[in-house]
């Protein structure tokens, strides 16, 4: 990378250190995916800007890797790069220049999703269809297959899925979903419901569990 981007990449590596975390870096797309697939950190702080192999396809085969989550840096909070990276299967996204005390939170704030609570009590399977979401091991399946999720869609998943029925507008799913304490950022959501209506329903274009709600924003199914 250019001395500047090193320099980027360096200071955001000290400072993620002194907040305490044990971080790990690569210099591009494609050994950030060696160092995914040989230490499995448990998120990916993944900057758009690279060499070679773009963040977009970076970040495309990381998700096809496994569920690890992923923040995007993108240079620009407002244009194509945020919908794309998010379409890519990104978790969240946080713009430059980056202030490492907000890409911290957002830190935090994707692992406390990677870390949900199980709730107590035998009777944590629910069946929906052919979909069955057992929460207290973590886990869907349909129709028997265990469906692969990240830690941000199942998060969704099990937000939707308490109250089927009930209406979500973007904001109120936004700030269960990401913590998130700001308007407006609805890419996060509208996102992250293509993905997860791409995994569990059977025609995604006509979905029966992740419904929209025009003008206001989305339900679960009635089982």
């Amino acid at each position: 990378m250019v001395e500047d981007d090193a320099a980027v990449r360096e200071g955001l590596q000290l400072a993620l250190r002194r907040q305490g975390h044990v971080v790990r870096t690569a210099e591009s797309g494609e050994l950030g995916i060696e160092v995914l697939v040989h230490h499995r950190p448990d998120i990916v702080v993944l900057d758009l800007m690279l060499p070679g192999m773009d963040g977009f396809e970076t970040c495309r085969r990381m998700r096809a890797s496994g569920p690890v989550p992923i923040i995007m840096l993108t240079a620009r909070s407002d244009d194509f790069d945020v919908v794309a990276g998010l379409e890519a299967g990104a978790d969240d996204y946080v713009a430059k220049p980056v202030e490492p005390r907000v890409l911290d939170a957002r830190i935090r704030a994707v692992l406390r999703r990677s870390a949900a609570d199980r709730p107590a009590g035998p009777a944590a399977e629910e069946r929906h269809g052919d979909l069955v979401i057992d929460r207290s091991a973590l886990e869907v399946t349909k129709r028997g297959v265990p469906v692969s999720l990240t830690p941000t869609e199942l998060k969704l998943l099990l937000e939707l899925s308490r109250t089927p029925g009930q209406v979500y507008s973007r904001q109120q799913i936004l700030s269960a979903v990401w913590d998130h304490d700001y308007l407006g950022d609805s890419r996060l959501v509208d996102a992250c419901v293509q993905r997860l209506r791409a995994k569990i329903e059977d025609v995604p274009a006509k979905p029966e569990h992740v419904q929209t709600v025009r003008g206001f924003g989305y339900r679960f199914g009635r089982s």
